[in-house]
């Protein structure tokens, strides 16, 4: 399902706080990014596909799997702190120097490796099928509302939001009753190329949801979690795309 020339961006910098090279962690034998690569190549909806990141180990790594990474990306944009419209653009801009058409971009980020080639294809579907949409954006229903949250403050705590349903207060109501809040995941993003040049952003103005199913939204961002994964796919509640060539942990 290639269209206009969608490209595939996926972010993987060394340096990560809470696990040791999260990005390139052996899960299965594999490195972890490698999921990712080889969901965005079966899904066949990508003009091209490039890691972006700023370790030529991982670089290697992510060319051996099937991306593209024709350049380090620079430390100064590859901070804790770094927001992603700052690589964004930096690579947009590669890319236009280069005479590289991208015409829109997928970031799919290598700590969802529940995400598939069919969440994929069917949110790059969503994406052309709205024409209005600035981008898209995976989301799932929270499980914690915010209508239950609250703020610390001169010893004592207030509702972060201070509604009501009737006479009730959100917080003392019931989840049924509270309107339906979405929490975005680390599944995936999609934006046209014509959007971060407009509104500086990736986002714009107009971001049309997708709604992932069951574990497609499953982001890996601690150890706790890593041991989760591996639990679920031990009791085959989940399951990992198939790589079929041999790992780069054994060359």
């Amino acid at each position: 399902m290639k269209k206009n020339y969608l490209c595939a961006f996926i972010p993987a910098r060394k340096n990560s706080k809470r696990i040791k090279n999260k990005n390139i962690l052996n899960l299965y034998n594999h490195p972890l990014i490698a999921y990712t690569i080889q969901n965005a190549i079966r899904s066949n909806c990508f003009y091209k596909i490039f890691c972006i990141t700023d370790n030529k180990i991982y670089s290697e790594i992510a060319k051996y799997y099937g991306a593209e990474c024709p350049l380090i990306r620079p430390k100064k944009i590859s901070l804790d702190n770094s927001p992603d419209i700052e690589w964004v653009k930096w690579f947009l801009n590669y890319l236009f120097e280069k005479n590289i058409r991208c015409d829109a971009f997928s970031i799919l980020r290598p700590t969802s490796p529940l995400r598939s080639h069919k969440t994929i294809k069917r949110a790059v579907k969503n994406f052309y099928e709205n024409s209005k949409g600035h981008s898209l954006r995976a989301v799932e229903k929270c499980k914690q509302h915010p209508g239950k949250m609250w703020i610390y403050k001169n010893k004592l705590i207030k509702p972060l939001i201070n509604k009501k349903i009737k006479e009730t207060p959100w917080h003392s109501s019931q989840y049924a009753n509270l309107p339906l809040v979405y929490e975005q995941n680390a599944s995936l993003e999609i934006a046209w190329t014509k959007t971060v040049k407009k509104y500086n952003s990736i986002s714009g103005n107009k971001i049309i949801p997708f709604f992932t199913k069951k574990n497609e939204g499953y982001d890996i961002n601690t150890i706790e979690d890593i041991n989760y994964l591996k639990y679920q796919l031990k009791n085959k509640n989940v399951s990992l795309v198939r790589i079929g060539k041999r790992s780069w942990l054994d060359i």
